[in-house]
């Protein structure tokens, strides 16, 4: 039985997937097919439909054209993805174990100036060096830093999905274009049985040359390097576990918008608001809400984004006081010596409060930052990683303030033609407001330090 029914280069611009796929397609029994899901070219420049699948097509739904490329190619049929490309298609693809991964990189900075280079003359691939074009370009540091930032978020995600579905993929780094042992071994790990005695040498390498020479300004290079954290020294570890995308949480009306509710926020009152919208649908997987998504042009995602301190005392309250934790009732007593009341009951004092809170913020702090060996309740988890555990499914189309709610729902309403119902005050900061003082400020600022620092919290209390 075959080892794969298929594969995917993952690549980027300028970093030689070109060659590599002329060396897969030099294999015999391997058909890779281009940028098949590029959104501005079918798999190669010029071409209308592949399969019988026109452009239009492909970009209403893509899946039909993976799955007729796999269904009638004749033999190993793969091809080229980038960072850019139509991301819907990795929901079939990444999961997928019998679709062989192949991670071809290169030196950013290098395929940077490649690409710049290839824009200003307009040569994207060259076969015969007699033709070739140059040109010195000029080196935009902040464009260069995004591009970096760009390559390494997918690379992010490629490295995660396959951390969690337990596959491997064939790295091949630009260099290694020029082995033939190397792309034997790819042949290997694909599990054809051809291999090649000499690699393709149609293709010809387009900048040779120390990069120096290719620049107008080559002094941005040093700002450029100086800009990035080569050992990542510039940001503390973070061990707090990633979230699921949340997509069973999510809310959704009929108006076109869709609400992902960040945990111990204020979830009722959004879930009252778009009851006065109309129908609320809910309990989605991941394949019905890109349904929805398609039957709703136009919509709208947001979440809602609530102070540290406030977000941390209503899961207090409701998970501690209200006994709707009571494992973590238990560990807050017996390992952290809280003196609480029985679930339900008022505290003897002010103070008692305040302290059982800090006890509790102490706990959030260590279970964010991955010291208590338990799961992290996705009521106590930073709203950064709830927030990008969204991201893993589709980012948000807005991030709205709590302390600003009316105006944000107002416009998010406006933007899909509904009529806004009016918001109803949540009591959570008058119950916080009665406990408050620094002690608890400086706790907050301690366990959400990620929160404070992502999304530019302040104190509650200004």
């Amino acid at each position: 039985m075959p080892r794969f029914h298929s594969f995917v280069v993952f690549a980027e611009m300028r970093t030689g997937s070109n060659l590599l796929e002329a060396n897969l397609n030099a294999l015999p029994g391997v058909v890779s097919h281009g940028e098949v899901f590029n959104r501005y070219i079918l798999g190669k420049k010029d071409r209308t439909d592949l399969f019988g699948i026109t452009m239009e097509e492909r970009d209403r739904d893509p899946r039909p054209l993976l799955r007729k490329l796999r269904e009638e190619t004749e033999g190993l049929p793969g091809f080229r993805f980038f960072h850019d490309h139509d991301l819907r298609i990795l929901d079939d693809v990444l999961p997928d174990p019998g679709c062989a991964k192949i991670i071809l990189t290169r030196n950013p900075l290098e395929s940077y100036v490649s690409w710049k280079i290839a824009q200003a003359t307009d040569q994207w691939k060259l076969t015969n060096a007699r033709r070739l074009k140059t040109a010195k370009v000029r080196f935009d540091v902040p464009e260069f830093l995004q591009h970096l930032r760009d390559i390494q978020a997918f690379q992010l995600l490629l490295m995660h999905a396959l951390q969690t579905t337990g596959q491997t993929a064939f790295y091949l780094d630009y260099e290694d274009l020029g082995s033939l042992d190397v792309i034997n071994g790819l042949a290997a790990f694909l599990g054809v049985e051809g291999r090649l005695k000499a690699l393709d040498d149609t293709l010809k390498k387009q900048n040779p040359g120390p990069l120096e020479d290719k620049l107008e300004n080559p002094e941005a290079l040093a700002e450029a390097i100086a800009a990035v954290d080569v050992f990542n020294l510039g940001r503390a570890p973070s061990f707090e576990p990633r979230r699921a995308a949340g997509v069973p949480t999510a809310l959704a009306s009929d108006t076109g918008l869709l609400f992902f509710p960040i945990r111990s926020g204020p979830e009722t009152v959004i879930r009252d608001w778009f009851t006065g919208l109309g129908d609320v649908t809910e309990g989605f997987e991941q394949k019905s809400l890109r349904q929805w998504k398609r039957r709703h042009p136009g919509h709208r995602s947001f979440t809602v984004l609530r102070h540290p301190l406030l977000r941390a005392h209503a899961a207090f309250r409701r998970k501690i006081v209200q006994g709707e934790a009571q494992d973590l009732r238990r560990i807050l007593i017996n390992g952290f010596l809280a003196e609480l009341q029985p679930p339900g009951e008022p505290f003897a004092s002010v103070e008692a409060e305040r302290a059982a809170f800090l006890i509790f913020l102490n706990y959030c702090r260590l279970a964010v930052g991955g010291q208590t060996g338990a799961r992290v309740d996705p009521g106590l988890a930073s709203q950064t990683a709830v927030v990008q555990g969204f991201a893993g499914f589709q980012p948000l189309d807005r991030l709205l303030r709590e302390d600003s709610l009316v105006e944000g729902l107002g416009a998010l309403a406006a933007e899909t033609g509904a009529v806004p119902p009016a918001v109803t005050p949540d009591p959570a900061e008058a119950t916080l407001l009665s406990i408050w003082d620094e002690s608890l400020e400086s706790a907050a600022a301690e366990a959400y330090a990620r929160d404070y620092m992502g999304f530019g919290f302040t104190r509650w209390r200004v």
